[in-house]
């Protein structure tokens, strides 16, 4: 992909791509401004079978507006992007464009299409559509299996006309098949009996389910498997822990790291019950038109087929549109899966400012434009923010899919065409919590001098040991002891030796230090793979 720059300012060199930007559209834009033409090359293929390759422009293009000096597409593109997402971000969520770009979005409609018109002729009652010879289905298998960008902008030219989306779908595969003998006979079929909401909400499915399956869940699987690694590497090494941000009973890293992995685990066992669902019912979800052309057909069962048929479950009672509430259901998975990521990521800083944790520079990088010391924990700033933006999209997506007045209204229309939004921006933050977790690395020696520093958390296990030998008052005397007070090694260990305790109780006692005093809380970390499921979880049924 590569940038063309104009040697002239002139606004008729700028063609399609940022017409406001060109010279003399505004009185504020310098002399010296300089436009370009974006020219976009190819993006990656959706499957093995789908090629994507055509450039939009051709050099000749470039040549004809006098443009030259390529430059970087990528550095280039991200100075006149809307959404950082398309821009600074891109290189890290650009495996989603296949999916929920428009270019996506018309090449599951074509799907879809296609797919329609090959079970009609398998309708035995559609007699006008007979069953397609061979060549005939290898000529419909090829329009999806090729479809590339050049058909992408094909169909967008028609949609100048149409002002239909859809409909310009519809009429682009009657100008690909009029050259087939055989389907030429059938144009008329090619979205047969539907409302453009049949086609889109199975085109909807099928991204969601594809992008979940091949980009989205992978990389939450990853997030799972270190967050793991970092529980069973860390599960001896002691940690104070802080409860209202004060001292309190010790943990271990590890553990900590493990209540983390599980609950995210657990949070991928829930996308398992979550079914994506498509329905192909006509215009207000109850067949009209189907049984008016073929009174005889069960039309409720061939849209079950047909849809069950595409790897989507079958949502029998609808209006025009599928109503959404799968989608709600998944994205408030998401969100409560970000949410504990949000939670893992504050926890990270707030370990790296205790110092519990170090960062592994990169030489060149640089934390501070003014103090030449710092090492940010930027990765874990940038997920938390992402998260956060990824969390809105996705709640107000949850929020206002379901809702669509009577039979229908295209509100839903606009808001569907931010699924990929919300979906980028969740991906963005478990790639920059990733990157993060790859720089720790643990300061023990702060760790431990945190520990030696706050005997008073010994105060729990003592006065616990009291109770069990009818020490009486034994909570209000350790409160005394500690309370807003300086406990040492040594003030404990007096204290301990004073009570009234048969001699082994005592020893187990003056034994016990802040590191020691961890629980279970090593085997627990150790055997945090008992209760992360990693090979059931983050699949759609």
């Amino acid at each position: 992909m590569d940038v063309l720059a104009s040697p002239t300012p002139r606004a008729s060199r700028v063609r399609g791509a940022c017409p406001s930007l060109a010279a003399g559209s505004s009185s504020r834009l310098r002399p010296s401004f300089r436009p370009f033409l974006v020219k976009f090359g190819s993006l990656p293929p959706l499957r093995s079978s789908l090629k994507v390759s055509s450039p939009i422009s051709s050099a000749e293009e470039a040549e004809k507006n006098d443009a030259a000096d390529l430059a970087n597409w990528d550095l280039a593109s991200g100075t006149v992007s809307l959404s950082p997402l398309d821009g600074r971000y891109m290189q890290k969520v650009k495996d989603l464009r296949p999916f929920f770009s428009e270019y996506g979005l018309i090449r599951y409609r074509v799907l879809v299409e296609v797919k329609w018109l090959q079970k009609l002729s398998q309708i035995p009652e559609v007699v006008e559509v007979p069953q397609f010879s061979q060549d005939a289905r290898l000529f419909l298998e090829s329009i999806i299996d090729n479809f590339d960008i050049t058909d992408a902008i094909e169909v967008k030219k028609i949609e100048k006309i149409t002002n239909h989306d859809v409909k310009a779908v519809e009429y682009f595969l009657k100008q690909k098949c009029k050259s087939h003998s055989e389907i030429a006979k059938v144009l008329e079929f090619f979205h047969f009996a539907c409302t453009s909401e049949d086609i889109n909400n199975l085109a909807h499915a099928l991204s969601l389910k594809e992008a979940l399956s091949d980009v989205v869940f992978p990389v939450m699987v990853d997030l799972c498997k270190e967050i793991s690694t970092m529980a069973k590497e860390h599960a001896h090494i002691p940690m104070l822990s802080h409860t209202h941000g004060q001292p309190a009973s010790p943990t271990t890293l590890g553990k900590e790291m493990a209540n983390f992995a599980v609950r995210l685990s657990e949070r991928g066992k829930a996308f398992c019950k979550i079914r994506i669902l498509g329905k192909f019912a006509g215009a207000v979800g109850n067949y009209n038109a189907h049984k008016v052309a073929y009174p005889d057909i069960n039309w409720k069962c061939i849209a079950a087929e047909f849809v069950q048929s595409l790897g989507v479950d079958f949502n029998a009672y609808v209006t025009q549109i599928e109503p959404h509430d799968y989608i709600a259901e998944l994205f408030n998975n998401i969100i409560q899966f970000n949410n504990i990521l949000t939670d893992f990521d504050r926890d990270i800083w707030s370990y790296i400012s205790l110092g519990y944790f170090k960062q592994i520079t990169k030489a060149g990088e640089i934390g501070s434009s003014t103090m030449p010391h710092k090492v940010n924990p930027i990765d874990f700033e940038n997920s938390e923010g992402n998260l956060c933006l990824a969390n809105a999209i996705l709640s107000a997506l949850s929020m206002k899919l379901p809702i669509s007045r009577m039979q229908r209204d295209l509100t839903d229309s606009t808001v569907l065409r931010n699924l990929g939004v919300g979906l980028g921006y969740s991906l963005l933050a478990y790639k920059s919590a990733l990157q993060g977790i790859k720089k720790l690395q643990v300061n023990e020696s702060r760790l431990n001098e945190d520990l030696d520093q706050t005997w008073e958390v010994l105060a729990e296990p003592i006065q616990t040991v009291m109770r069990r030998h009818a020490v009486p008052e034994a909570y209000e005397k350790l409160k005394e002891l500690t309370r807003g007070r300086e406990v040492s090694k040594q003030s404990i260990r007096e204290f301990t030796e004073s009570l009234d305790l048969p001699e082994e109780a005592k020893a187990i006692l003056l034994n016990l230090t802040p590191n020691s005093y961890i629980g279970e809380a090593e085997e627990l970390a150790k055997s945090v793979d008992e209760a992360v499921d990693l090979v059931n979880g983050f699949k759609l049924p």
